[in-house]
């Protein structure tokens, strides 16, 4: 018998009760409400964090990447932010496995100036190879010095977020445990950075660079990566 027979043959679940459609959308509408709730908290902690004080990052890292070595400000691949997610790649973890295969399409991140990449103590024939039978398309770097040690991501999985001026990178926000479990979509990304998702609805300090919403939504493969986020 399969395991998920066996659930069925051995619990009673007390399910909620079975209502009329006019009943169910009352429930509907209640929750609803909190939900709203949620959505603008979650705007408001959005705000915050590009308020958030940067932090000077004034050490050198150094990558291995599919290019050969990088540095930090490498890692922005030209673009003025960066997200990088701390994953294990070590047998038998797959945690990180599960969050590198349900990020959204990295194009449209790097629409909005940011590129994301992923990071792990694995050499980088390994890491080519998995991500060649997963069909993942973020860059992947091996840490070859003290970065995860240094930025909370040593003992854990982790998600720091940057923003360099030239090549000064400052360090931006940091997010762990089940904040990661957030992550994946491009909105949560774009809301984790000192820019946000640089629409004009978003309460942003003065001068950040915002466009209309929908205005540069695209296909993936229709951006044009030449061109940054406009202020």
């Amino acid at each position: 018998m399969s395991a998920d027979l066996k659930w069925k043959a051995d619990t009673t679940m007390k399910t909620p009760p079975i209502v009329t459609p006019r009943e169910w959308e009352a429930a509907r509408q209640q929750l609803l409400v909190k939900e709203k709730d949620l959505t603008r908290a979650r705007d408001a902690l959005a705000a915050e964090r590009r308020r958030m004080p940067w932090l000077a990052v004034e050490k050198e890292y150094e990558f291995d990447g599919p290019s050969g070595k990088a540095s930090l400000p490498g890692l922005f691949e030209g673009r003025r932010q960066l997200i990088v997610y701390r994953a294990f790649f070590e047998p038998g973890v797959s945690g990180c496995s599960l969050v590198a295969d349900q990020v959204a399409h990295v194009a449209h991140l790097n629409a909005r100036d940011t590129t994301l990449a992923f990071a792990s103590r694995a050499p980088q024939p390994d890491i080519e190879r998995v991500k060649a039978r997963m069909g993942w398309t973020m860059p992947w770097y091996t840490m070859t010095d003290g970065f995860d040690t240094d930025l909370g991501v040593d003992q854990w999985h982790g998600t720091n977020a940057f923003i360099r001026d030239d090549d000064t990178v400052f360090r931006t926000y940091f997010i762990n445990n089940r904040g990661d479990e957030a992550m994946g979509s491009t909105w949560s990304y774009l809301d984790l950075t000192a820019l946000g998702r640089q629409e004009d609805w978003e309460d942003s300090p003065e001068g950040y660079p915002q466009t209309p919403p929908y205005a540069w939504w695209n296909w993936h493969d229709e951006y044009d990566d030449a061109e940054p986020a406009q202020g």
